[in-house]
């Protein structure tokens, strides 16, 4: 969807707005989602940062998602002077300043690698990263940066991010602030409760798997509900192993699953590097119910048009091993 398109769309006589789920967890489905929470959204954003209007903003990913529209909103909630660029890995190619950005990891990641980029990107008041995790070494490098960097949490159906934690600076954290007007729970699972009523007509009960800060003011994701594996009665937290391998692996991987007549679920690891240096470093670093059952060499890790695993893409790629 091109900028035209969705001002048009947004200037139109509907209460509503049509967006579409990222495909994350499976296939991308539409949805219709109110201007005036969309709006609301965007100003508690905007108080949030200390945006003032004015200041320019940057709209770098793809309007088809909720990250790109919620850029243009933002700017329209507060006056904001949006920088339009075509959506692409070095968003900074050709923007000296802006005060304000929003980017996947991978963009952020691409421009730490040219140094006329990383200086523009130190100097952006406030830079906001949604849509993917952040490894520990782009987390250890932003760290040291002079502004504000915040990693958000949110979804499509929160119309964007409901919580942010700072990255940068002696605030960096694990832990993320929801937004004043938020309220979060958790139910008998152990999975986030939402209660966002300005951005979200009813409670949103999440998949992620979340531990409270001691005063409950704050938490942090372990992982997703569906992204754990049972094999044999052990059950394995996908993400719990992605990031104990992290350090040490450093291709392109994902942990998956498949299907096992004896086990119930085994799990697999995708990888683009050699499957004898994964099974290696699995069988050192993880313990011995924790370890990959197949490793598959696999041209691409499979990844969603926004970045993030496309998880069920991954099983279906696990079910082709012999």
């Amino acid at each position: 969807m091109t900028l035209e398109a969705f001002l048009s769309e947004w200037n139109d006589s509907s209460e509503f707005v049509h967006v579409q789920t990222s495909g994350s967890t499976g296939a991308p489905k539409p949805m219709l989602v109110e201007k005036r929470r969309m709006l609301a959204s965007a100003r508690i954003t905007c108080d949030f940062l200390g945006l003032r209007s004015g200041d320019t903003a940057l709209l770098c990913m793809s309007l088809d998602y909720i990250a790109g529209k919620m850029m243009v909103v933002r700017s329209i909630e507060r006056g904001l002077k949006l920088i339009s660029v075509e959506p692409s890995g070095h968003p900074l190619s050709n923007v000296e300043y802006v005060d304000f950005a929003a980017m996947v990891p991978m963009q952020v990641y691409n421009s730490l690698q040219v140094p006329e980029e990383r200086e523009r990107l130190m100097r952006i008041r406030h830079l906001i990263i949604g849509g993917g995790a952040i490894d520990d070494q782009m987390a250890a490098e932003l760290r040291t940066f002079p502004n504000a960097v915040w990693s958000t949490y949110g979804m499509t159906e929160t119309l964007s991010h409901i919580a942010l934690r700072r990255i940068s600076g002696p605030d960096a954290s694990e832990w993320y602030t929801p937004f004043p007007s938020v309220r979060v729970t958790h139910n008998d699972e152990g999975c986030l409760v939402i209660n966002a009523p300005e951005v979200c007509e009813e409670p949103l009960v999440t998949n992620d798997i979340v531990e409270f800060s001691s005063d409950h003011s704050k938490f942090r994701i372990i992982g997703r509900r569906d992204n754990v594996i049972c094999s044999g009665g052990i059950k394995i937290q996908i993400e719990e192993v992605e990031r104990h391998l992290r350090p040490h692996l450093h291709v392109p991987y994902l942990l998956t699953k498949r299907h096992d007549p004896k086990f119930g679920e085994v799990a697999v690891l995708l990888t683009e590097g050699s499957v004898e240096e994964a099974r290696e470093v699995c069988q050192r670093m993880l313990s011995k119910y924790h370890q990959p059952r197949y490793y598959l060499h696999v041209a691409r890790i499979p990844l969603t048009e926004t970045g993030k695993p496309a998880r069920q893409e991954a099983i279906r790629l696990a079910e082709t091993v012999l």
